[in-house]
Protein backbone atom coordinates (compact mmCIF):
# COMPACT_ATOMS: atom_id res chain seq x y z
CA UNK A 1 0.00 0.00 0.00
CA UNK A 2 1.29 3.46 -0.89
CA UNK A 3 2.03 5.55 2.21
CA UNK A 4 -0.33 8.39 1.23
CA UNK A 5 -3.08 6.45 -0.55
CA UNK A 6 -6.60 7.64 0.43
CA UNK A 7 -5.29 10.01 3.11
CA UNK A 8 -3.55 12.81 1.20
CA UNK A 9 -3.77 15.72 1.79
CA UNK A 10 -4.12 15.48 5.59
CA UNK A 11 -7.56 16.25 6.98
CA UNK A 12 -8.33 18.60 9.86
CA UNK A 13 -9.54 16.93 13.02
CA UNK A 14 -11.25 17.63 16.32
CA UNK A 15 -11.00 15.71 19.57
CA UNK A 16 -12.71 15.67 22.92
CA UNK A 17 -9.67 16.71 24.91
CA UNK A 18 -11.15 15.56 28.23
CA UNK A 19 -11.44 11.96 27.04
CA UNK A 20 -8.27 9.86 27.56
CA UNK A 21 -6.85 8.18 24.47
CA UNK A 22 -4.81 4.94 24.35
CA UNK A 23 -1.13 5.44 23.65
CA UNK A 24 1.13 2.98 21.84
CA UNK A 25 4.79 3.62 22.80
CA UNK A 26 7.17 2.93 19.92
CA UNK A 27 10.93 3.50 19.68
CA UNK A 28 11.85 6.25 17.25
CA UNK A 29 8.40 6.38 15.63
CA UNK A 30 6.80 9.69 14.63
CA UNK A 31 3.24 9.72 13.26
CA UNK A 32 2.93 12.70 10.92
CA UNK A 33 -0.42 14.17 9.83
CA UNK A 34 -1.58 12.36 6.70
CA UNK A 35 0.86 9.47 7.15
CA UNK A 36 -0.49 5.95 6.81
CA UNK A 37 1.40 3.80 9.31
CA UNK A 38 1.06 -0.01 9.11
CA UNK A 39 1.34 -1.75 12.47
CA UNK A 40 1.49 -5.39 13.57
CA UNK A 41 -0.10 -5.68 17.02
CA UNK A 42 0.85 -8.85 18.85
CA UNK A 43 1.34 -8.17 22.57
CA UNK A 44 -1.79 -9.05 24.61
CA UNK A 45 -2.06 -5.60 26.22
CA UNK A 46 -2.00 -3.90 22.84
CA UNK A 47 -4.42 -6.39 21.30
CA UNK A 48 -6.81 -5.32 24.06
CA UNK A 49 -6.02 -1.68 23.24
CA UNK A 50 -7.03 -2.18 19.61
CA UNK A 51 -10.21 -4.07 20.58
CA UNK A 52 -11.20 -1.23 22.89
CA UNK A 53 -10.28 1.45 20.35
CA UNK A 54 -12.38 -0.18 17.65
CA UNK A 55 -15.33 -0.22 20.05
CA UNK A 56 -14.91 3.52 20.69
CA UNK A 57 -13.43 6.34 18.61
CA UNK A 58 -10.87 4.24 16.74
CA UNK A 59 -8.20 6.75 17.72
CA UNK A 60 -4.88 6.26 19.45
CA UNK A 61 -1.63 8.09 19.98
CA UNK A 62 1.77 6.95 18.77
CA UNK A 63 4.06 7.89 21.66
CA UNK A 64 7.68 8.31 20.64
CA UNK A 65 10.18 6.55 22.89
CA UNK A 66 13.46 8.34 22.39
CA UNK A 67 16.73 6.45 22.08
CA UNK A 68 17.82 7.42 25.60
CA UNK A 69 14.75 5.65 27.06
CA UNK A 70 14.63 2.46 24.98
CA UNK A 71 16.08 0.29 27.74
CA UNK A 72 12.76 0.83 29.54
CA UNK A 73 10.62 -0.46 26.66
CA UNK A 74 9.52 -3.72 28.36
CA UNK A 75 8.06 -1.68 31.22
CA UNK A 76 6.81 1.96 31.08
CA UNK A 77 9.30 4.06 29.12
CA UNK A 78 8.97 7.85 29.19
CA UNK A 79 7.19 9.18 26.11
CA UNK A 80 8.04 12.37 24.24
CA UNK A 81 5.40 14.99 25.16
CA UNK A 82 4.58 15.93 21.56
CA UNK A 83 3.05 13.04 19.65
CA UNK A 84 0.95 12.09 16.66
CA UNK A 85 -2.69 11.13 17.11
CA UNK A 86 -4.17 8.78 14.54
CA UNK A 87 -7.30 6.95 13.55
CA UNK A 88 -7.54 3.28 12.59
CA UNK A 89 -8.38 3.47 8.89
CA UNK A 90 -8.31 -0.29 8.24
CA UNK A 91 -7.76 -3.35 10.33
CA UNK A 92 -7.53 -7.11 10.05
CA UNK A 93 -7.83 -9.44 13.02
CA UNK A 94 -5.83 -12.63 12.49
CA UNK A 95 -7.07 -16.05 13.71
CA UNK A 96 -4.62 -16.06 16.64
CA UNK A 97 -5.82 -12.67 17.91
CA UNK A 98 -3.09 -10.50 16.44
CA UNK A 99 -4.05 -7.37 14.49
CA UNK A 100 -2.77 -5.76 11.33
CA UNK A 101 -3.85 -2.13 11.36
CA UNK A 102 -3.32 0.94 9.19
CA UNK A 103 -3.25 4.10 11.26
CA UNK A 104 -3.75 7.44 9.51
CA UNK A 105 -2.16 10.44 11.19
CA UNK A 106 -4.58 13.21 12.09
CA UNK A 107 -2.38 15.79 13.78
CA UNK A 108 0.18 16.75 16.35
CA UNK A 109 -0.83 16.86 19.98
CA UNK A 110 0.68 17.54 23.36
CA UNK A 111 0.09 14.58 25.67
CA UNK A 112 -0.14 14.10 29.40
CA UNK A 113 -0.35 10.64 30.88
CA UNK A 114 -3.30 9.83 33.09
CA UNK A 115 -4.38 6.88 35.23
CA UNK A 116 -5.43 3.76 33.38
CA UNK A 117 -7.40 0.77 34.61
CA UNK A 118 -6.17 -1.18 31.60
CA UNK A 119 -2.92 -3.01 30.89
CA UNK A 120 -2.16 -0.31 28.31
CA UNK A 121 -1.51 3.36 29.03
CA UNK A 122 -3.80 6.36 28.51
CA UNK A 123 -3.03 10.01 27.76
CA UNK A 124 -4.99 13.23 27.61
CA UNK A 125 -4.45 15.16 24.39
CA UNK A 126 -4.24 18.82 23.50
CA UNK A 127 -4.15 19.31 19.70
CA UNK A 128 -1.43 21.76 18.64
CA UNK A 129 -2.08 24.61 16.22
CA UNK A 130 0.50 25.48 13.61
CA UNK A 131 1.88 28.96 12.96
CA UNK A 132 1.00 29.42 9.30
CA UNK A 133 3.56 30.66 6.81
CA UNK A 134 3.15 34.01 5.10
CA UNK A 135 2.28 34.13 1.42
CA UNK A 136 5.86 35.16 0.57
CA UNK A 137 7.26 32.25 2.60
CA UNK A 138 4.93 29.82 0.82
CA UNK A 139 5.99 31.22 -2.55
CA UNK A 140 9.66 30.88 -1.64
CA UNK A 141 9.67 27.53 0.16
CA UNK A 142 6.81 25.60 -1.45
CA UNK A 143 8.47 24.96 -4.84
CA UNK A 144 11.75 23.99 -3.14
CA UNK A 145 10.05 21.46 -0.87
CA UNK A 146 8.06 20.03 -3.77
CA UNK A 147 11.21 19.71 -5.89
CA UNK A 148 12.95 17.88 -3.03
CA UNK A 149 10.01 15.47 -2.66
CA UNK A 150 10.00 14.70 -6.37
CA UNK A 151 13.77 14.20 -6.38
CA UNK A 152 13.54 11.65 -3.58
CA UNK A 153 10.42 9.81 -4.71
CA UNK A 154 11.32 9.76 -8.41
CA UNK A 155 7.77 10.78 -9.32
CA UNK A 156 5.86 13.86 -10.46
CA UNK A 157 3.97 14.15 -7.20
CA UNK A 158 0.87 16.35 -7.45
CA UNK A 159 0.24 18.51 -4.41
CA UNK A 160 -3.46 19.24 -4.92
CA UNK A 161 -4.57 21.34 -1.94
CA UNK A 162 -1.60 20.37 0.24
CA UNK A 163 -0.26 23.14 2.47
CA UNK A 164 3.39 24.01 2.98
CA UNK A 165 3.25 22.30 6.38
CA UNK A 166 1.90 19.10 4.85
CA UNK A 167 4.59 19.14 2.16
CA UNK A 168 7.33 19.66 4.75
CA UNK A 169 5.98 16.69 6.70
CA UNK A 170 5.97 14.56 3.58
CA UNK A 171 9.56 15.45 2.74
CA UNK A 172 10.61 14.51 6.28
CA UNK A 173 9.13 11.05 5.70
CA UNK A 174 11.14 10.65 2.49
CA UNK A 175 14.42 11.04 4.37
CA UNK A 176 16.47 8.86 6.66
CA UNK A 177 17.26 11.27 9.48
CA UNK A 178 18.99 10.98 12.84
CA UNK A 179 16.49 11.03 15.66
CA UNK A 180 17.56 14.45 16.96
CA UNK A 181 17.02 16.10 13.58
CA UNK A 182 13.71 14.35 12.92
CA UNK A 183 12.56 15.34 16.41
CA UNK A 184 13.35 18.98 15.65
CA UNK A 185 11.29 18.80 12.45
CA UNK A 186 8.36 16.97 14.04
CA UNK A 187 8.12 19.32 17.04
CA UNK A 188 8.33 22.54 15.02
CA UNK A 189 4.92 24.25 14.82
CA UNK A 190 6.13 27.24 12.79
CA UNK A 191 5.46 25.98 9.27
CA UNK A 192 8.09 28.10 7.51
CA UNK A 193 10.76 27.14 10.02
CA UNK A 194 9.80 23.46 9.68
CA UNK A 195 10.15 23.72 5.90
CA UNK A 196 13.57 25.33 6.26
CA UNK A 197 14.72 22.66 8.70
CA UNK A 198 13.65 19.77 6.51
CA UNK A 199 15.16 21.36 3.40
CA UNK A 200 18.46 21.69 5.25
CA UNK A 201 18.19 18.04 6.30
CA UNK A 202 17.44 16.99 2.72
CA UNK A 203 20.73 18.55 1.63
CA UNK A 204 22.60 16.44 4.19
CA UNK A 205 20.90 13.04 4.10
CA UNK A 206 19.83 10.64 1.32
CA UNK A 207 16.35 9.37 0.69
CA UNK A 208 15.18 6.14 2.30
CA UNK A 209 16.36 2.96 0.69
CA UNK A 210 19.78 4.21 -0.36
Amino acid sequence: MEPFEDVWPPRSFEMATATPVPVFPLPGAFLFPGQLMPLHIFEPRYRAMIEDSLDRSGRLVIGTVLESNRADLPDRPPIHPIAGVGEIARHEKLPDGRFLIWLVGLGRTRIEETDSEHAYRLVRVQPLAEVEASSSEVAELGPRVLEAIRARTGSDFEVGEASLGALADMLAQCLTLPEAILLGVFDELDVAERARRVLAAADRFPRRGR
